[in-house]
């Protein structure tokens, strides 16, 4: 498997996807060739289709520092690929093929990012559990002796989740026009006073920053970023916890994650909003059952009903934008996330889950192989095809 860095990058949202994949792969270009003028660009897949709502033109041209750029939308393309070439009058520059892979990862076929490297030899949870017992070891000494920097990368994050959470209590007013939508996080975190209920406030803080195009986390996408990042926020700033231990949580969930990725897909334009929502929901339970001091059975119960109560869900922003339903579907995931693993807990000692992690995945993978694509981050059918009749 991939390291666990990779599932928390940060990035300008909406989308890891749309916005942060599409932002590097330009990036390396522009960086290759700073002899180019002007640009021609050709997108595919969801990336054609949601470009507008998704940010991605945007990001694009800052990231290439013009508006020189000729874009090109190939909707029989299923994948999503970024084709770029340069031009200046005294040479020929050659094309690049890019394509997004989901949370912010990227291929390009003319170039190595990095991001495909493997680091770990175990590729499933299964597999970790073995080796966990042959070497007598726990979970996170396995993930820090594999990633000696992860605890450093990941304080990091937490400093921007932090940033945002706290960006987006503070902020009012219309966030998109065609949406009216308002945003309502500051009013939410002045009823959590009364109540003592901050976690949905910060999750919509998160969400509407990221709508917004703030600088975010992936956790593991930005679509799906308010589940982890308000847990983190609500444990740092209400229970008082240390960065250590929010790291240490922040492994756990990615060793999760990562499994999820490795086996099935972290990317809504791919495994439709189960891949991105539902793999938060189990990232943020399995570390809430570790915090809570779960067995190892406990944790894997935990993180496994956090994804199969979210199998089948699809993934269809309304117009392309990550506002309806993404941001009130990752506010119920961290109060789900809560539900996993108090249940986890209460099961310990008295039954076992049928259903293993690594199964849940691969029914997971199974689910988003067999959503149409018109329920995967293409805006062509559910919710969003309700919203355009309404407005009709």
């Amino acid at each position: 498997m991939q390291a666990i860095k990779q599932l928390y990058r940060i990035g300008h949202g909406p989308s890891s996807s749309h916005t942060i994949a599409p932002y590097r792969i330009v990036k390396a270009y522009r960086d290759h060739f700073p002899q180019c003028k002007r640009y021609r660009i050709e997108l595919g897949g969801s990336l054609a289709l949601t470009a507008k709502g998704h940010g991605t033109l945007k990001i694009i041209e800052e990231a290439l520092d013009t508006k020189d750029i000729d874009f090109v939308f190939d909707h029989d393309n299923k994948e999503n690929d970024l084709f770029i070439q340069g031009f200046n009058e005294e040479e020929e520059i050659p094309l690049w093929h890019g394509r997004s892979l989901g949370g912010g990862a990227a291929r390009i076929l003319e170039f190595d990012l990095g991001d495909e490297d493997e680091v770990y030899e175990e590729n499933s949870f299964d597999q970790i559990k073995e080796y966990l017992k042959k070497n007598d070891t726990d979970l996170l000494s396995y993930a820090y002796s594999h990633e000696p920097d992860l605890k450093e990368h990941l304080k990091k994050c937490l400093e921007v989740m932090f940033s945002t959470v706290q960006r987006g209590l503070n902020e009012e007013g219309l966030l998109n026009e065609p949406l009216n939508y308002y945003r309502i996080a500051k009013k939410l975190y002045e009823k959590a006073k009364e109540r003592k209920d901050y976690l949905i406030a910060y999750s919509y803080a998160t969400c509407e920053e990221n709508a917004a195009g703030g600088m975010m986390c992936t956790a593991p996408t930005l679509g799906a970023c308010g589940i982890l990042t308000s847990l983190m926020y609500y444990l740092r700033f209400n229970e008082s916890y240390d960065m250590d231990r929010l790291c240490d949580l922040l492994t756990i969930a990615g060793i999760f994650g990562n499994c999820i990725k490795r086996n099935a897909s972290i990317a809504g334009s791919t495994g439709g909003c189960q891949a991105e929502v539902g793999t938060a929901c189990a990232m943020a339970s399995a570390a809430l059952a570790y915090d809570q001091g779960g067995a190892l059975q406990t944790i894997e119960y935990a993180a496994e009903m956090g994804v199969e109560h979210f199998l089948g869900l699809t993934c269809d922003p309304v117009l392309g934008f990550v506002i309806i339903p993404c941001i009130e579907r990752n506010a119920i995931s961290i109060l789900r996330s809560y539900d996993c693993a108090y249940l986890a807990k209460q099961f310990h000692n008295i039954k076992t889950n049928t259903i293993s992690f690594d199964s849940v995945v691969h029914a997971m993978n199974y689910t988003g192989n067999k959503l149409a694509i018109e329920l995967k981050e293409t805006s062509l059918g559910g919710l969003s095809l309700e919203y355009k009749h309404e407005k009709r």
